[in-house]
């Protein structure tokens, strides 16, 4: 697994985001041989000879290039120092709208398009990744509401029947088994659904790698609706618990 810290282009000095020289250089000639003609797999291909790699243990590939394209801490926003002029972003913005044939959504791209109702900003698709590593570090983040085995006035009847049928012999079993499968019945439909889902959760998560970016069947197990605005993005997961990330202010 990569060590990749910060965005292909920085790296941390004396606990603030800098430059990284080469992979800043390299940012910069993306956008100038984009701009010039070039498609993402023939970027891919030239970085790939060139000894500046994207991640340790990670071949250069196209969508890497995309994320490059579309990434808007290039020209210093969020913090990040600019390694590019605004207008030459914007420029590849318009290029990458006129190429759309060229780029193609990951599986995990739609699956988060679908959360959301609309295609989102890649600034949501990092909160969102976030979000999900939160609870790959520490499952517990998920919460597990016990509901305990409930006894409504339905399950106290049937289960005071059956004690009433296991202690008058002589003891039909046919009745008394149906009668303990409708006990049983009833107790699984009445356990919480947020519960089970819950369990669950943490499960998946408990179990789960780090990611270094978003994965479309985790999305699909464990995500229910995403929400987001300017500053916030929403997570309701599938047990009903919402998780949210907001931009430091």
């Amino acid at each position: 697994m990569g060590k990749r810290k910060q965005p292909f282009g920085y790296k941390m000095k004396l606990g603030e985001i800098v430059p990284q020289p080469q992979e800043a250089e390299a940012v910069r000639s993306i956008y100038l041989q984009y701009l010039a003609g070039a498609s993402f797999k023939q970027l891919a291909e030239q970085l790939q000879t060139e000894d500046v790699p994207y991640d340790e243990d990670k071949s250069w590939n196209k969508n890497m290039v995309a994320r490059i394209l579309e990434d808007d801490r290039y020209i210093g926003e969020k913090e990040f120092p600019a390694l590019i002029p605004t207008e030459q972003f914007h420029a590849a913005q318009e290029r990458r709208k006129e190429m759309c044939p060229e780029y193609k959504q990951t599986p995990a791209q739609k699956e988060l398009r679908k959360l959301c109702g609309s295609t989102v900003p890649d600034s949501v698709a990092r909160k969102v990744l976030k979000i999900l590593n939160q609870m790959v570090d520490d499952p517990q983040i998920i919460k597990i509401e016990t509901s305990g085995v409930p006894t409504t006035e339905d399950i106290r009847r049937l289960q005071q029947e059956l004690d009433t049928l296991l202690q008058t012999p002589p003891v039909d079993a046919d009745t008394a088994r149906q009668k303990a499968l409708e006990v049983a019945s009833l107790k699984l439909a009445s356990v919480k659904t947020e519960e089970y889902e819950s369990h669950r959760l943490r499960r998946i998560f408990g179990s789960q790698a780090k990611l270094w970016e978003l994965d479309a069947n985790l999305l699909r197990q464990s995500i229910r609706k995403i929400t987001y605005d300017s500053k916030t993005v929403k997570v309701l997961l599938k047990n009903n618990q919402v998780l949210e990330e907001c931009d430091d202010t």
